[in-house]
């Protein structure tokens, strides 16, 4: 009986574990991938298939890929990759940013099998990579106070909601703060009143238009941040807990499953960090070894969002637009002060010197030549770093 319950235990806290990853990932950026699909001209319909190829790409890899190397390999999307295309794909359509998707599942693909990833970023120092990051974000944080002029009350809800989740129940802040807002816009009768009937999620695929601005616009700042920002995260996770897992091929395995989905919406495919952090704790498991069995939960419950997406979808389309942006800013107020701090941290004054510079420029609405902020941003700050040891070397 002890041996019975004992099991009954490892598996509710393994699925406790992988419901809660996965909940934190969809509540932290199902306003920014909504936002999105509706900036590119797509509906609530072309949302949920985004869902649909989104929930079946990490769903189906987070579950193979943690049986095939027991280890809790979590696979998620791009939350930095969709407040960037929010930002960048302003005069782009719909094709062209799917042709920009497969060019950056493509580059994650490859990359990892061409160059070692140590190489790749040894001539980028991490705070220019976090500041590239701030300046995308920067601006979400600002539309939360802008809503306060159309809706103040929902807006103050929202933030004193978020500032005592995350003090209380961190783990649980944002969906705190999603609910409070829910419930008042309710009240504020905000929310329009509809039946909604059962539908299932369907496929939409979109055809690719493919050029050298969307490639220099939407693909190659697209892979730096999902690089930069989650992959690179998500590896260091997984050391940080000792699991020794093979990056190359998972890497390039997800960004084989990116290219296949990404005509469908699957937009950017990644290691997970902070969510899969839940999948690897003591709580899961006391044997590290069992462990991977949280991830292989949360990829089934990511099947399942991408099953049910049309009908989660269609109560979503509700919610009053202020409120959905409001969310999207909220959500990424932790990663905006991880960022900030982390750019400014080296003790080598020039480098601080460079990573301001990438965040003005990135922050900024330049765009050169077709080339977006982020990749101007990202450039300001290696020529700061270049010209600086030129400088240096002469003296």
């Amino acid at each position: 009986m002890k041996i019975v319950y004992q099991k009954i235990n490892s598996i509710m806290a393994a699925m406790s574990a992988g419901l809660v990853a996965v909940i934190i990932g969809f509540s932290s950026s199902v306003a920014l991938i909504y936002q999105l699909v509706l900036n590119l001209g797509g509906d609530t319909h072309l949302v949920a298939s985004w869902f649909l190829a989104l929930g079946m790409s990490m769903g189906s890899l987070s579950i193979i890929l943690s049986c095939y190397y027991r280890i809790p390999i979590l696979i998620a999307w791009s939350t930095p990759g969709a407040a960037l295309l929010i930002a960048n794909a302003q005069g782009f359509t719909l094709n062209q940013a799917t042709a920009g998707f497969i060019v950056c599942a493509i580059l994650l693909c490859v990359t990892p099998l061409l160059l070692p990833l140590e190489k790749l970023f040894k001539w980028l120092p991490s705070q220019l990579a976090s500041a590239m990051l701030a300046g995308i974000l920067l601006n979400f944080g600002f539309s939360v106070f802008e809503q306060m002029n159309s809706q103040p009350l929902l807006i103050i809800a929202m933030f004193v909601s978020y500032l005592l989740g995350k003090r209380f129940f961190p783990q649980w802040a944002l969906l705190i703060v999603m609910l409070v807002a829910v419930l008042l816009a309710w009240q504020l009768q905000l929310i329009e009143s509809k039946n909604i009937e059962w539908q299932w999620s369907e496929w939409q695929f979109i055809q690719p238009d493919f050029s050298w601005s969307v490639i220099l616009g939407i693909s190659l700042p697209l892979f730096m941040v999902t690089m930069a920002a989650q992959n690179i995260p998500g590896i260091a996770m997984l050391q940080s807990f000792g699991y020794k897992a093979p990056i190359k091929s998972i890497l390039s395995i997800t960004g084989l499953c990116n290219i296949i989905a990404a005509p469908f919406g699957g937009y950017a495919l990644n290691l997970a960090a902070i969510s899969a952090s839940i999948c690897m704790t003591e709580e899961v498991h006391n044997n590290p070894s069992k462990r991977y069995w949280a991830s292989i939960w949360a990829g089934i419950f990511y099947l399942l969002l991408g099953v049910f997406a049309a009908y989660i979808m269609a109560w979503f389309a509700l919610l009053p637009n202020t409120l959905i942006l409001a969310l999207a800013g909220i959500a990424l107020f932790s990663t905006i002060t991880h960022s900030l701090q982390h750019s400014l941290n080296s003790e080598h004054k020039h480098i601080n010197e460079a990573a301001v510079l990438t965040l003005l420029v990135t922050a900024s609405p330049i765009s050169l030549w077709g080339i977006s902020s982020v990749v101007l941003g990202l450039l300001s700050g290696l020529l700061a770093l270049f010209i600086n040891k030129k400088v240096r070397e002469q003296h």
